[in-house]
């Protein structure tokens, strides 16, 4: 049985934890708040661009000389995967979840024959492929210290991708990340960027058609690489939402558990202070009556 003082210092060792956790939960919570609202006012911009592409890549699907970014290279033989984590710990299965999900993914390109590449986003998530996919990393990009994150965060991995595939360094460039949907719930989602998915579809599906001023190729030149960064900067801001809101429901759990554990640790306290006042009374009244 453990001694008093013993048990006096784990149940404060165990209280100092426990503001730790309450006060990293309010710190989540206070963030939160912030990416959900950046979140929220991303998305119908992203979701918009990204259909308004995906129509335009179905009609010129079959168009020679269509820019690689819309239609791709007319291969799928190199996939780059581009996995969102979080640069710290302390939330959960968020960064895990994604390293599972990017993990299945690699393992089902390979079986099919396909070359895969690496460019992780987070340090999660880097470490987490590291040990059996350290040889396909070919660049890692880390955020740690952003207090908000902005659109000029996503344009250099957008421009590196850009020029990858210029290069023809890859083929096909997906996203692996979590989405946001509430502070308890982030739905792991992977999301192919390049080429621009075509809209679904038979042969006799309406599809909106587009005017180009001054021509066509002068728009999709500055659109294209503008989708990029944005559909890369919004998955960015999902991350950090839901990275946020893993942490806070991560932390209310640890604060719960924490004062659970200094409920017994208290209880045994008190018995085993009991204990030893009963075992000195009567070894007190045997002293007493012997005499």
């Amino acid at each position: 049985m453990a001694s008093l003082k013993a048990l006096r210092t784990r149940i404060n060792s165990v209280k100092s934890t426990q503001k730790i956790t309450s006060a990293m939960k309010m710190v989540a919570a206070s963030k939160l708040r912030r990416a959900q609202n950046q979140v929220e006012s991303a998305r119908p911009y992203a979701q918009r661009m990204a259909r308004m592409l995906s129509e335009l890549a179905a009609n010129v699907a079959a168009t020679p000389g269509a820019p690689r970014l819309l239609v791709g290279t007319g291969r799928e033989q190199v996939h780059l995967v581009v996995p969102i984590t979080a640069d710290r710990g302390l939330a959960g299965a968020f960064n895990a979840n994604v390293g599972r999900a990017s993990r299945a993914l690699l393992q089902r390109l390979e079986a099919e024959g396909k070359t895969v590449k690496l460019l992780p986003i987070g340090r999660k998530g880097r470490d987490y492929l590291r040990r059996d996919y350290g040889s396909r990393i070919v660049h890692e990009v880390s955020l740690a210290g952003r207090k908000r994150l902005e659109f000029a965060d996503a344009l250099p991995v957008a421009e590196r991708i850009v020029g990858m595939l210029e290069a023809g360094e890859f083929d096909v460039c997906t996203l692996v990340y979590n989405r946001f949907i509430s502070v308890i719930s982030q739905q792991t989602t992977t999301q192919q960027i390049v080429p621009v998915p075509a809209a679904g579809g038979g042969e006799g599906a309406a599809r909106a058609f587009y005017d180009a001023e001054p021509d066509e190729e002068t728009v999709l030149a500055s659109l294209l690489p503008q989708n990029l960064a944005t559909q890369l900067f919004t998955a960015l801001l999902e991350s950090a939402a839901g990275e946020h809101g893993a942490r806070m429901s991560a932390m209310d759990s640890a604060t719960r558990n924490a004062g659970d554990m200094i409920n017994r640790l208290s209880l045994n306290y008190n018995r085993t202070r009991q204990a030893n006042i009963t075992k000195e009374l009567i070894e007190i009244i045997s002293g007493a009556e012997a005499v």
